[in-house]
C-alpha cells in the first residue's frame, strides 16, 4: 500500500486538513446529533449510509401499487410501540413454544410485513448486521405519512431488535371500545399529553374498521340505549350496511381513506367517527376542543402529529445489550 504521508506534499496536507475540519463542522452543523439512548439522526452515516434511501425507495414502490399500505405501516408503527416499545416485536412469527404479538386478535389484521422484509433484505446484502428491524418499521411510517400526502419528519435511528414478542403483551393496546377518560389514561401511561393523544389519533385518516370493530354501537349499545346515541342517524345507515356483509366488511374511517389530511376530524364534528374510541374525543369535553381546532387548522394538525409521532419513536428504545440486530425481521437471532 503507499503512504499517504510520504507522497503528500505540505500544501496538500495543509489543504486535506482544511477539508477535514469543514467535513468535521459540517456533520455538527448538520445534526450528528446523539440523544436519548444514543438514538442518532445520522446513526448509519458511517455504516450504511445508503439505508434511508432503501427505505423510502422501497415502501414509495409498494404503496404506488397499493395506497392502503400507507395506514397499514403507520398501524404497525403504533403497535410495535406501545408493546415493549420500538422494537419489531410485532414482526416476529410465532413459534410451537411461544405465541407471538402478531397473532394477537387485536393484530390479526395487520399488513405490511412483507414490505418490511423486502427492505431488510436489501439492506442486509449492502450492509449486513447494521440496520435493526425496528428502525425499518419507523422508518417506513414515517415514509408512509408523506407519501400518503401527510407531514414530513425524519427521525433519529439506532434502535435495537427486541427479543420479547407474546400474545399476552398485547392486552396493553388501545381497544376501539374505550372512551377519552380511559385513552388519555392508557397514553398517559407513555407520557403521552391527551392533546397528543388525540393528534395520534388522527392516523385514522388513513385506511379502514372492520365491522368486528364498531359493530358493538348498532345494537344492544348499553343498558339504556339500543344504538349509541353519539351516532348520526345517517351515518348510522352506512355503518349498519357496512355490517349487513359480515364481521370482516370494511369501513372507511374518513371519507378520504388513503389522504392523509384534517378529515378525520371533520367528520367527527359530524357524529360520523366509525369507532366509538374516534367518537368519543368529540364528545368528551377534555378532548372536543382540540378536535375542534384540528378541524379548523389542518397545519396546526401536521405539526402537533409529527412532534407526537417523534415522540412515540422513541418509546422504550433498546440499546447496546437490551437488544440486537435481526438478521430475519422475523426471528431472534
Amino acid at each position: 500500500m503507499l503512504s499517504l504521508q510520504s507522497t503528500s506534499k505540505p500544501g496538500h496536507m495543509a489543504t486535506s486538513n482544511l477539508v477535514l475540519v469543514i467535513m468535521l463542522m459540517n456533520i455538527l452543523v448538520s445534526g450528528w446529533r446523539i440523544g436519548v439512548d444514543g438514538l442518532s439522526m445520522d446513526y448509519y452515516l458511517m455504516t450504511c449510509p445508503f439505508a434511508d434511501g432503501v427505505v423510502r425507495n422501497t415502501v414509495n414502490r409498494a404503496l404506488q401499487s397499493d395506497p392502503t399500505l400507507a395506514a397499514a405501516l403507520i398501524r404497525m408503527h403504533f403497535h410495535d410501540c406501545f408493546i415493549q416499545g420500538c422494537d419489531a416485536s410485532i414482526l416476529i412469527d410465532s413459534t410451537k413454544d411461544n405465541t407471538a404479538e402478531k397473532d394477537s386478535p387485536a393484530n390479526l389484521s395487520l399488513r405490511g410485513y412483507e414490505i418490511i422484509d423486502d427492505v431488510k433484505e436489501q439492506l442486509e446484502e449492502q450492509c449486513p448486521g447494521a440496520v435493526s428491524c425496528a428502525d425499518i418499521v419507523a422508518m417506513a411510517a414515517t415514509t408512509a405519512v408523506f407519501f400518503a400526502g401527510g407531514p414530513y419528519y425524519d427521525i433519529p435511528k439506532g434502535r435495537k431488535d427486541g427479543r420479547r414478542s407474546r400474545i399476552e403483551d398485547t392486552i396493553n393496546l388501545p381497544a376501539p371500545g374505550l372512551n377519552a377518560s380511559e385513552l388519555i389514561r392508557m397514553f398517559g401511561q407513555h407520557g403521552f399529553t391527551a392533546q397528543e393523544m388525540v393528534a395520534l389519533s388522527g392516523a385514522h385518516t388513513l385506511g379502514v374498521a372492520r365491522c368486528s370493530s364498531f359493530k358493538q354501537r348498532l345494537s344492544n349499545f348499553d343498558s339504556t340505549h339500543d344504538v349509541d346515541p353519539t351516532i348520526d342517524t345517517q351515518f348510522l345507515k352506512t355503518l349498519s350496511k357496512t355490517c349487513s356483509a359480515g364481521d370482516n366488511a370494511e369501513q372507511p374511517l374518513d371519507t378520504t381513506r388513503n389522504i392523509f389530511d384534517s378529515d378525520y376530524y371533520n367528520q367527527l364534528q359530524r357524529k360520523a367517527g366509525v369507532l366509538f374510541s374516534d367518537q368519543t374525543l368529540f364528545v368528551s369535553p377534555r378532548t372536543k376542543p382540540i378536535v375542534n381546532g384540528y378541524a379548523f387548522n389542518q397545519a396546526m394538525f401536521f405539526v402537533d402529529f409529527q412532534q407526537a409521532m417523534l415522540k412515540m419513536s422513541w418509546l422504550d428504545v433498546k440499546e447496546g445489550p437490551k437488544g440486537e440486530v435481526r438478521a430475519n425481521c422475523r426471528k431472534i437471532n
